[in-house]
């Protein structure tokens, strides 16, 4: 492959991991990430959609499997696929990628070597009213030649970038309206199955 990959998030996608982490503040969150690589230029890999995915036991495999199996039948008909994994750690002061996160990242790559894997980063979100920063409150992560995973480098911001520069501005009119108390994940389906893990109502 030639050259660095980068990767291309759209604004609802983004916004809809960052309500989910922020709905639950006090506990580890993940979801995945659904896209493809562009058609025009292999070494960009669009993130075109996201499904939050659990709130407590994350690293339980039964239900990751049942998520994953559904995520990837749904967004087949689409012609996207799972292209990362997202993460936020428990505690507010915890940068590190743990090994939850490593593991699952491992198993997307097995289906999509070029894959992600994007931890929020807090003090980041903390900052964002202050700030006019466009770029991803989020850390990336890639897999090295030794499939180790390791945060990109100082340019790793600009290797993720948010589709659209404002998605920063309409994240914080969101986080006011505490719009993230409207957003449904794959617990929340499992423990009653009327709610949507498409979230189809959340952007209206």
């Amino acid at each position: 492959m030639v050259g660095e990959l980068k990767y291309e998030i759209s604004q609802n996608a983004y916004i809809k991991l960052v309500l989910h982490a922020l709905k639950h503040k006090t506990t580890a969150v993940n979801g995945v990430l659904l896209g493809r690589a562009n058609t025009q230029n292999e070494n960009v890999v669009e993130i075109i959609d996201s499904v939050p995915l659990f709130h407590s036991n994350l690293a339980l495999l039964p239900p990751l499997e049942i998520a994953l199996i559904m995520v990837e039948e749904h967004y087949a008909s689409q012609g996207l696929g799972i292209v990362g994994y997202f993460h936020a750690n428990e505690r507010f002061d915890d940068a590190e990628l743990g090994i939850v996160a490593k593991n699952i990242g491992d198993h997307i790559c097995r289906y999509f070597p070029q894959s992600a894997i994007l931890l929020l980063d807090n003090k980041k979100l903390e900052a964002l009213p202050k700030g006019k920063d466009q770029s991803p409150i989020m850390q990336l992560y890639i897999r090295d030649a030794s499939k180790n995973w390791r945060l990109a480098g100082p340019d790793g911001g600009s290797r993720v970038v948010i589709k659209e520069p404002a998605a920063n501005v309409v994240l914080l009119d969101y986080i006011s309206s505490e719009k993230w108390q409207d957003i449904v994940d794959f617990d929340d389906h499992l423990d009653d199955i009327k709610k949507d893990w498409l979230n189809p109502e959340l952007f209206k």
